[in-house]
């Protein structure tokens, strides 16, 4: 990392310098503010911030954890997100990525957080233990609490990645021998942004670097502490095969025909009606795919406690609510009157999404060369 010498370059000066074109900054630009789901007008405010704001200082702490949310960031598609973001947002702490270790990273954090008090933002992967006096994960002597506490102590805000640092996760199951807490069990004193998945999508955290890079304040939160933009509608709210379940067909086994004409997944666990995340718009690999498109359940992952709500294979309760009656009724009444109606529903779905996201880009092309010019 080099960050001394870059450290008051802006992202346009620090994108620049890596042989990136300014048209590149602003496809990034105008890329990730879709994903941020701000107003066209806003593209240029973007544009803006990433010219003239200094990179953001950020510690990024790790604990119990698998390291998947790291992964996430810096295996993100688009060609600039890892690049821009995650290299150039003045990383100066991670035990993951960084190219010093032992006493010189931990210096690199010292220095960080005595130079940036109240400024630099606590990024945090990972629960934190809190049985056996926290010896269950110790870095550099100090166990997570400790470290914890430490860095939040002088952080602007904090952002807490992933299902681990948002829930407890996998490590706070049943029965949850490290005694695992999230980080807003510890830390009740600072913003704490909830990002949960496991792991979250590189670009929703990108957007929210971004965001606050661009506004210089945190995104608009849910009652869950997570940001509206990404984690407002279900999963099942964008599926692809959401009119096959207003329909009432669904796959019974992974393997029947159903399942191979690309019925809802519902019946064998899907828990996309109750799971809140951006899959379905955002998808994962460049935008290419997503589990329910890949023939799998969403098995919740970003949902409070999924791992102690039961089998990925077994469906939820009946949901209640207009269309959304219990699948069996569903599939007993409507099956045959409907199932012409779900294929024009489809197709009209299909073409009604088609034309806004030609709307949608036909927009994002005019914005740009408005900036540009």
């Amino acid at each position: 990392m080099k960050q001394e010498s870059n450290q008051n370059q802006t992202y346009l000066q620090s994108i620049e310098a890596n042989g990136y074109t300014r048209r590149d900054f602003m496809k990034f630009v105008a890329f990730i503010g879709a994903y941020m789901g701000v107003e066209n007008t806003a593209i240029g405010q973007i544009a803006k911030a990433l010219e003239t704001t200094p990179r953001l200082p950020v510690i990024w702490e790790h604990f119990q954890e698998c390291t998947c949310c790291s992964e996430s960031f810096i295996r993100s598609d688009h060609p600039i997100v890892a690049d821009i973001i995650l290299d150039k947002i003045s990383l100066d702490y991670t035990l993951t990525l960084m190219a010093a270790s032992g006493h010189q990273a931990e210096a690199a954090k010292k220095a960080t957080m005595d130079k940036y008090k109240g400024e630099y933002i606590l990024c945090v992967e990972g629960s934190v233990p809190l049985g056996a006096d926290g010896n269950y994960c110790c870095i550099a002597g100090k166990s997570a609490l400790e470290t914890l506490k430490e860095s939040a102590a002088g952080a602007k805000a904090i952002i807490a990645w992933g299902s681990c640092a948002t829930t407890g996760c996998v490590q706070a199951a049943k029965p949850n021998p490290t005694g695992a807490v999230p980080i807003e069990k510890i830390i009740t004193d600072k913003p704490i942004i909830n990002v949960p998945g496991c792991p979250p999508i590189g670009e929703v955290m990108a957007g929210i670097i971004v965001h606050v890079v661009t506004f210089g304040r945190l995104p608009e939160l849910d009652s869950a502490g997570r940001p509206k933009a990404f984690y407002s509608k279900r999963v099942h709210d964008s599926c692809y095969r959401r009119p096959y379940f207003d329909a009432g067909l669904f796959a019974e086994t992974f393997d029947d025909e159903n399942a191979k004409k690309g019925y809802c997944l519902y019946k064998v666990g899907c828990k996309g009606p109750s799971t809140y995340n951006a899959c379905g718009n955002i998808r994962w690999n460049g935008g290419v795919s997503y589990p329910i498109q890949s023939g799998h359940g969403c098995i919740g992952c970003s949902s409070n406690n999924f791992w102690d709500a039961g089998s990925f294979y077994t469906r939820d309760a009946a949901i209640g609510g207009g269309i959304e009656a219990d699948a069996d009724t569903i599939g007993k009444v409507a099956i045959g009157a409907v199932a012409a109606g779900a294929a024009v529903h489809a197709v009209a779905s299909n073409i009604s999404k088609r034309k806004d996201l030609n709307r949608r880009i036909h927009n994002a092309i005019e914005n740009e060369k408005r900036v540009e010019e």
